[in-house]
């Protein structure tokens, strides 16, 4: 185990990321949602979480700031004290955040980082960045999305960030299936219908998934796993990135080189991109006008993806005949609109919400934080420090 001393980042460039202007040029990499409420179980482990941390390894050792609640991944923890003193977050405001930063959290070299942190300290942004002791080298976020942390702001600083992107490939592309399946056949109106004992009245008349195209913007882990779930209903499969995948995936599908030809050509489009400054409303007026008419439009990656004005006025208009939603661009808050239309699918952003998925997710941020401790190298670097 390396010594405090010695934990030294190289020396620090701006990281080469390519000018990229929009969704045509998005890279292939995707999210993880921001954490939901913590749920009745969940809150059963808080106090249980909390006494894990009341064992400290020496006050000598570099300090690890758990900056959310640790769920799944109990026996993990114990053992990341082996590798420097754990410490739970307690500040309860972002203020009472910064004055402990010089004092309880004044010797913390690796950050463990929850999305439900920010409902007591906000979002990692410059300003909290700029605030951390110049002893914080790594960022480890509990999540594949990281738009809640400044990146440059911690580059500039010398501070490595990871995230876990395998981890939630697989409940988000379950989730991404479960909402294609039930916009096209309908099923989550006819359910609402049958439990106020309507009974198969009040439908328009559903699609099949067999032999339709689906059209996928991101063809990264989550996307690969949509496509391979797809493929189990007979499926096509098309998808967009910057540059075509080299070797090909092992499982059938089309590289589309144009964002154009592949919304004329798919009757359902699944956005599987991360948000950021490129992405952000770039899904607007001009994307909905190349898709079919009656397509569907199906969203886990992030809401802000998606220009909110233009997506209405596409179901109004019937361009789309459907949609899927597990995001959206003020959560929790869903515009009542789209709540009052019988055509869209809605979840209350659950992607990665299973006890696998956590635990596996929780895991994988330890591990980062036991490598860059060990060797002062995170195993999921986010792609803009590369």
């Amino acid at each position: 185990m390396y010594p405090l001393s010695l934990l030294r980042l190289p020396h620090q460039r701006t990281p080469k990321v390519p000018i990229i202007s929009g969704i045509d040029e998005v890279i292939c990499s995707e999210r993880e949602p921001p954490q939901l409420p913590l749920s009745n179980h969940q809150h059963s482990h808080v106090q249980q979480s909390e006494q894990l941390f009341a064992l400290s390894a020496p006050s000598h050792s570099a300090q690890i700031l758990i900056s959310g609640t640790i769920v799944w991944a109990h026996h993990e923890i114990e053992q990341l004290k082996q590798y420097g003193e754990v410490v739970q977050l307690t500040s309860t405001s972002r203020q009472q955040f910064y004055d402990e930063l010089q004092t309880k959290y004044a010797n913390t070299v690796a950050i463990y980082r929850h999305n439900d942190s920010a409902g007591k300290i906000g979002f990692f942004d410059k300003e909290l960045i700029d605030r951390l002791p110049s002893t914080v080298k790594f960022i480890c976020h509990n999540g594949a999305g990281y738009d809640q942390i400044d990146v440059s702001a911690a580059t500039a600083r010398g501070i490595q960030v990871s995230h876990t992107p395998a981890a939630v490939d697989d409940a988000t592309a379950t989730t991404a299936l479960f909402l294609i399946v039930s916009s096209l056949r309908q099923f989550w109106k006819a359910e609402v219908n049958a439990r106020k004992g309507v009974f198969k009245q009040g439908l328009q008349p559903a699609s099949d998934p067999e032999g339709k195209t689906l059209g996928i913007i991101g063809m990264g882990g989550i996307g690969g796993a949509v496509a391979k779930r797809a493929l189990g209903f007979d499926m096509k499969i098309k998808y967009h990135n910057r540059r075509e995948i080299q070797p090909p995936p092992s499982f059938p599908c089309e590289y589309v080189s144009t964002m154009d030809e592949l919304l004329a050509t798919s009757d359902v489009v699944s956005l599987n991109l991360p948000l950021n400054d490129k992405t952000a409303n770039s899904f607007g007026k001009k994307q909905f006008s190349k898709m079919k008419v009656g397509s569907v439009l199906i969203n886990t990656a992030r809401g802000g993806v998606v220009e909110q004005e233009a997506f209405i006025n596409a179901l109004n208009s019937g361009k789309l005949s459907s949609a899927g939603l597990d995001v959206y661009p003020e959560e929790p808050k869903i515009d009542q609109r789209l709540i009052d239309m019988p055509n869209v699918t809605l979840l209350p952003h659950m992607g990665t919400e299973t006890r696998e998925t956590q635990h596996k997710m929780e895991v994988l941020v330890i591990d980062n934080i036991k490598s860059a401790i060990s060797s002062g190298k995170l195993l999921n670097q986010v792609h803009e420090q590369k």
